[in-house]
């Protein structure tokens, strides 16, 4: 199967049974936020990007929740997402795509296709007190219960793919225990993949990028019943009392660091620098043509930002496309299409 067969069969797995085809198929539930980038005093001499040369770039950012369901559940342990899109001073756009996981779940485009298969949402019913005493005499973590209302879940595919594939153990783990954030702006996010950036002097370097919250990480209490419904309402009340803000972070790669593969770690020690400050401060009223129709692409990128080789990045690409074609959303914004 070609680049397209894959994106387009990727687009139909990942739907949801409980989803909407009218809607994305992942991170369905989300909500726009705007405010501005203003890149550091050093940011310019890494890169020549727009945004990363003038004083301040108007965003526009959706935040959402990484399930394909089409019903609001803000309580459940849950990927986040955080596209953000710069508005440059040549009229033109330029994306940043991240989640809540800083490593993928699979490194090659059939590999993904193979997790999202294996992770379509099943029948899922908690286990007995006894069934979870023996798992824990076997030295086997037992199931979680059921959220309330919750029929289905990937849990169980996810974790029998991981189980089989050690690359997307990883980022199943990590997935399985992130737990539910008090609000969008209390969590961090990760671009995942490599990008390759150019200096004024024309050093080129990969670097990865991640949004850290200058309020602090901060997730819900694990121990009281889920609420469903609270982060959208959480962020319109934020960001009429005051503003929020994030750190955009690079890590710099160095030689022997996989480059192409988004489901391996960097390590923890490499060359980090501080690229500007994110502010957001309104949301706007109309939400569905400023968060449902707009259709963000990682592979929208500007002069100075170039993608890697990282093969599930430039899958991303079309995948997005096709979803925000399906949908009937505003096209991508890519230079001279």
């Amino acid at each position: 199967m070609d680049d397209t067969g894959i994106a387009q069969k990727l687009v139909e797995v990942l739907h949801r049974p409980d989803g909407d085809l009218m809607k994305r198929p992942v991170h369905t539930i989300g909500i726009s936020a705007t405010g501005f980038f203003k890149p550091s005093p050093i940011a310019r001499n890494f890169c020549v990007a727009d945004h990363f040369r003038e004083d301040k770039t108007k965003v526009i950012v959706r935040f959402s929740n990484g399930s394909g369901s089409a019903t609001v559940r803000d309580g459940w342990s849950d990927v986040r997402g955080m596209a953000t899109r710069f508005h440059l001073s040549d009229g033109t756009d330029t994306d940043l795509i991240a989640m809540t996981l800083p490593e993928f779940f699979s490194p090659t485009p059939e590999d993904f296709l193979d997790f999202a298969l294996a992770a379509k949402p099943k029948p899922y019913k908690g286990e007995s007190p006894w069934r979870k005493i023996l798992n824990l005499l076997n030295l086997t973590l037992p199931k979680r219960d059921p959220y309330p209302g919750e029929t289905i879940s990937p849990d169980e595919g996810a974790i029998e793919f991981a189980d089989q594939n050690a690359h997307a153990q990883l980022g199943v783990l990590q997935a399985a225990t992130i737990g539910a954030p008090v609000s969008y702006v209390r969590a961090a996010y990760h671009a995942v993949h490599t990008f390759v950036i150019t200096a004024p002097d024309n050093t080129r370097r990969w670097v990865r990028f991640s949004w850290q919250p200058i309020a602090g990480v901060l997730r819900t209490d694990p121990s009281l019943p889920p609420v469903d419904d609270y982060l959208k309402q959480e962020l319109e009340g934020r960001l009429a009392a005051e503003p929020a803000r994030f750190s955009l972070m690079m890590v710099i790669g160095e030689v022997g660091d996989d480059f192409n593969n988004s489901a391996r770690p960097w390590p923890p020690h490499r060359q980090r620098v501080m690229m500007g400050t994110l502010t957001l401060d309104a949301v706007p009223k109309d939400q569905e043509e400023q968060n449902e129709k707009l259709s963000f692409n990682p592979g929208l990128l500007t002069e100075g930002i170039e993608a890697s080789d990282d093969p599930v990045l430039h899958i991303r690409r079309e995948v997005y496309e096709l979803s925000s074609e399906q949908r009937g959303a505003t096209p991508c914004p890519f230079s001279g299409s």
